[in-house]
């Protein structure tokens, strides 16, 4: 059953993750990957409030599985954010190589402590 929520998650986060990824990216006139920027923060974020809410015993570990390790796991993406950071740095363009790298993990880690902050008080 684990493999079958596993699948059924991903089936779901990986098609949106695409669509989000081009939406977004698709209003930014810049090299910098904000599509994937985006859904790699919004993932954690996700992922913040569902371990928060599985450690107060408010998530089951179904929907744990599905949700987070499913869904999540398509919808974000660090082969992506490694292969655009690698291209930046062939184009030349250190800087936005470096934000990426800086800015995706403080942003990442923020996202997932706020998701824990809104499961605590959701459920606290």
């Amino acid at each position: 059953m684990t493999a079958v929520l596993v699948i059924l998650g991903a089936a779901v986060g990986a098609p949106i993750r695409y669509l989000a990824d081009r939406a977004v990216q698709a209003r930014h006139d810049s090299v910098f990957p904000w599509g994937t920027f985006t859904v790699n923060v919004a993932g954690s974020f996700v992922l913040g409030v569902l371990i928060r809410g599985t450690g107060l015993h408010a998530v089951p570990g179904s929907l744990n599985t599905l949700l987070g390790t499913g869904f999540c796991g398509a919808l974000t993406t660090y082969s992506t954010f490694g292969y655009e950071t690698v291209r930046l740095l062939e184009e030349r363009v250190r800087a936005y190589a470096v934000f990426n790298v800086a800015a995706s993990v403080v942003a990442g880690v923020g996202a997932a402590f706020c998701g824990a902050a809104v499961a605590a008080v959701l459920w606290s």
